[in-house]
């Protein structure tokens, strides 16, 4: 089947699902294939469910006189197609936002700023890979006037092909740093992976980015492009700058364009969120947002989903940030609460996964910064941090650390959880 009558019965459907147990009325059910499941299994019966076609490619359907049954040589391809071919037919300006760290908390930014002003639809969660991506593309409606679509990667060419997908008008690369090196193969890996978004804004014709000017590995890989620039260290050329006022604990800054300044106040835990708020600014008035608005915008904006939350227990303060850790976050994270004015400070800290052949180094890095940092108590939870220091609490997994804390609740600390999503240190709240 040709991607164009493919679409015709997209348009008939308006929403896709790839997931049987979830299939509104009316949709288009794609069959993908997992590790442990194949969609094609569950075609027919997304079709009693209340689906108005089901996407197969599986040869048994091949011959299939069903109507409602559309054969591709690809799921996974033609999801992808769908969703390039929907999005050029809508011709929405997109906005594509990858990076190392920080990209999630700073597309919610964007779509919150640009949100006073315009239609936008932007990516959910973290549907930001080579499913995610298409699947948030094809929920651009006519009324939709910008996308913020958020990219992610864990190795080499994967953004080439998420770009290509979402064809975006203008890109941002928060940052680049050192994560998932095992699918990279090293930092010089995570910054060429990172560039391709940049290459396609390049080859493009599009040409136009929103850039941190204080990072120099950014600076360095966006020759020949029209550079939109934020940054703190008052620059000429900078279209917006910034400036720490507080992180102790919600952070504040002020901000710069064309000679007026404001200060924002907002719920974000870190000074090294102001480089993702700024984000949001330059682009908010780069599309013409008040600064009024946009003050409204971050300042109302609360984080979710264990990503920077100032959480107040009946014992203690937790500023829980433990939906992911590389090295590069956690040490941005130690360095903010270490600076941060507040007494009895504790770190829960838990592996940093995906590191390869680097992983003991990084974790060795990290504990030299907490031998220097004078916390009143530190405890480290998983076998890489094991394996770099015996000088602190230790447990094996959440769940060994979870039967201590039971018996033994710290009380009046101020609290740091930070650690991948895999060591499930989130699940510790409850107990803190």
């Amino acid at each position: 089947m040709d991607i164009s009558t493919l679409y015709k019965c997209f348009t008939e459907c308006g929403s896709v699902t790839t997931d049987s147990r979830n299939c509104p009325e009316g949709s288009m059910f794609i069959a993908l294939k997992g590790e442990s499941f194949n969609g094609n299994d569950f075609a027919i019966a997304s079709l009693d469910k209340g689906c108005q076609y089901a996407v197969v490619d599986d040869k048994r359907f091949q011959e299939e006189s069903n109507p409602r049954i559309l054969y591709v040589d690809d799921c996974l391809k033609a999801l992808q197609q769908l969703a390039n071919y929907h999005r050029k037919k809508l011709g929405t300006k997109v906005i594509g936002i990858t990076g190392t760290n920080g990209k999630t908390t700073t597309k919610e930014l964007i779509a919150s700023v640009l949100s006073q002003r315009y239609d936008v639809l932007y990516t959910e969660g973290n549907l930001n890979n080579h499913i995610g991506v298409p699947l948030t593309l094809l929920r651009l409606t006519p009324d939709h006037e910008v996308a913020v679509i958020e990219m992610g990667a864990n190795h080499p060419g994967e953004i080439k092909m998420l770009a290509n997908i979402a064809e975006p008008d203008y890109g941002l690369i928060t940052n680049v740093g050192k994560a998932h090196l095992e699918g990279f193969g090293s930092f010089e890996g995570v910054v060429k992976t990172k560039g391709e978004l940049y290459d396609f804004l390049r080859y493009s014709g599009k040409h136009i980015i929103f850039i941190d000017r204080d990072n120099e590995n950014l600076d360095k890989i966006s020759q020949g492009l029209v550079r939109i620039g934020y940054g703190t260290k008052n620059e000429a050329g900078l279209y917006i700058s910034g400036k720490l006022l507080s992180c102790s604990p919600y952070l504040s800054f002020e901000w710069g364009h064309e000679g007026q300044t404001y200060t924002v106040d907002t719920h974000l835990i870190g000074s090294y969120n102001l480089m993702n708020a700024l984000a949001a600014i330059t682009v908010g008035r780069y599309f013409s947002v008040s600064a009024t608005s946009i003050k409204e915008a971050l300042e109302n904006y609360i984080p979710r989903n264990n990503r920077s939350q100032l959480t107040t227990t009946e014992s203690n303060m937790l500023i829980v940030d433990a939906y992911n850790a590389n090295p590069t976050s956690m040490m941005a994270a130690l360095e903010n609460f270490r600076l941060m004015d507040v007494t009895k400070k504790m770190v829960i800290l838990g592996d940093m996964k995906e590191l390869g052949e680097g992983s003991h180094e990084e974790h060795k890095k990290i504990v030299d910064y907490i031998d220097n940092s004078h916390f009143e108590r530190v405890i480290l939870v998983g076998k890489e941090f094991q394996a770099a220091t015996s000088s602190y609490e230790h447990y094996n997994d959440v769940n060994e650390l979870i039967n201590n804390l039971k018996n033994d609740k710290p009380i009046g600390y101020y609290i740091l959880i930070k650690g991948s999503n895999s060591m499930k240190l989130s699940s510790i709240k409850d107990f803190l």
